[in-house]
């Protein structure tokens, strides 16, 4: 068995990876992951109230998990579920499995979704969380003494926070520790100051930051020879037309990451190749594929699309089993010229996000790369205008475009109207109603993630 602590000197030695677990081939990771669900069952059996009712509700005994085909038979986990364990025994709910003394640090979700998720760890979760997140920021090009400016929010608890401070620190790269809740002026000073390597945050604030280097600094972001942008919690970082404006903004290589708050921070990473994302955690977390309508597997094969289910496999205090993400994706690949051999996939939508418009499912990241892909014409900003109950209608759709700060000469806003609406009829089978926005009116990415949908107009002067 590989023992994941192991991990750093794969960095130093001949292989192209954090850890050699990245490099193991099916079978080899297929037996490591039967060994630790074996262990990651009985725990739960012994110590999780929430799954023991569970299970028990499957009709399933102590020994009815053994090996990863067995996860069949276990019901999933939903993210309700988790708030409503949470409420019936604060402070990390029913599905804690550990002692309370074990615990020896806290995260929160960002809770876009619903309230904030509240997850604990013991010293082996964190150190695992730190595992995994040093592979896949190794995995998209950061490396060992490298100085990385903080662009996610530093502040609330969220997992962009204090987890990559310490995943930086873990594999030897030093955090310029601003955080984008310090403000675009002492970032951009930091930056100019200390010519960090690397820059990590959301991608529509590293974009942002660029775009106002020259107002507030009175300088191009290039100069500062950054060579590596590392992006995630968000869409933006998978949109080709979005990856190249901020690509060519900062003058280096964008690559994106994944992960979330129930499980282990980053556990998807994009390499040098940059078209898909790794899996880069197959020692800690079991991945399934399946039919978002029916829950049937699919298999992980280049081009199937599907949702995304969890199984925690090295964890002590707030373990999931079977849990649905939500995260809709594609699979990119099944190898890659880097040496992974993990699947790669590349996330187009949540089940959160996603709006049912006169039948047809559309996810607003869709949206997101049409209107970017229409540049200069429209400044690339947009948003959807949810204003009805739950996630359907029966009526157009209301996207609220920002117009270019430059506009073409001849294109008068009608004509411009109709041609956005006349792309998303054609690209998404969707009929919009479009609305233009003054330049500069649509709020400009913070310390946030960027809302796309929006669940009232906003009152914005000179709507056309």
């Amino acid at each position: 068995m590989v023992n994941y602590v192991s991990g750093q000197a794969a960095t130093v030695g001949a292989l192209p990876w954090f850890s050699a677990i990245e490099g193991l081939d099916a079978a080899a990771v297929r037996a490591l992951q039967d060994a630790r669900l074996r262990q990651q069952f009985d725990h739960l059996w012994a110590r999780s109230a929430f799954y023991q009712r569970k299970f028990r509700a499957a009709g399933l005994g102590p020994d009815s998990v053994r090996r990863v085909d067995d996860l069949q038979k276990v019901p999933f986990t939903l993210k309700q579920e988790l708030r409503e364990s949470l409420q019936a025994a604060p402070p990390f709910g029913e599905h804690l499995a550990a002692p309370i003394a074990d615990v020896i640090q806290m995260q929160a979700s960002s809770g876009t979704t619903g309230s904030p998720s509240y997850v604990a760890l013991t010293r082996q979760d964190a150190a695992m969380w730190q595992e995994s997140s040093a592979r896949s920021l190794f995995a998209c090009g950061i490396r060992p003494g490298d100085l990385v400016l903080h662009g996610f929010s530093l502040s609330k608890g969220f997992v962009g926070g204090l987890p990559i401070f310490q995943a930086l620190q873990y594999m030897g790269a030093v955090d310029i520790p601003i955080g984008a809740d310090g403000g675009t002026e002492r970032l951009l000073a930091a930056a100019f100051d200390l010519r960090p390597q690397a820059v990590v945050g959301t991608p529509n604030f590293l974009l942002h930051l660029a775009e106002v280097a020259q107002s507030q600094r009175g300088r191009d972001v290039r100069e500062i020879g950054v060579r590596r942008l590392v992006v995630g919690g968000e869409p933006g970082g998978g949109i080709p037309a979005l990856r190249r404006r901020i690509e060519n903004a900062w003058g280096a290589k964008l690559c994106e990451l994944m992960g979330g708050t129930d499980l282990a921070v980053i556990y998807w990473a994009e390499c040098d190749e940059q078209d898909g994302m790794h899996m880069t955690a197959p020692d800690f977390i079991v991945t399934e594929l399946i039919d978002p309508q029916t829950g049937a597997l699919r298999p992980f094969a280049e081009g199937t699309t599907g949702e995304l289910v969890y199984t925690a496999i090295h964890r002590q205090a707030s373990p999931v089993f079977r849990f649905r993400s939500g995260d809709h994706v594609v699979v990119t690949g099944t190898g890659c010229a880097c040496g992974r051999r993990q699947p790669k996939i590349r996330c187009f939508g949540r089940t959160d996000d996603m709006l049912i418009v006169r039948g047809v499912n559309l996810f607003p990241s869709a949206v997101q790369d049409l209107i970017e892909a229409m540049r200069p014409a429209v400044s690339g900003q947009v948003r959807l205008v949810a204003d009805f109950e739950g996630h359907s209608t029966q009526a157009n759709l209301k996207l609220l475009v920002e117009r270019a700060e430059h506009e073409a000469p001849g294109l008068s806003p009608s004509a411009l109207k109709q041609e956005i609406e006349a792309r998303i009829r054609g690209a998404l089978a969707v009929k919009a109603d479009v609305m233009l926005a003054p330049f500069g009116s649509i709020e400009t990415p913070g310390a946030t993630k960027v809302k796309l949908v929006l669940r009232a107009m906003p009152i914005i002067e000179g709507l056309q």
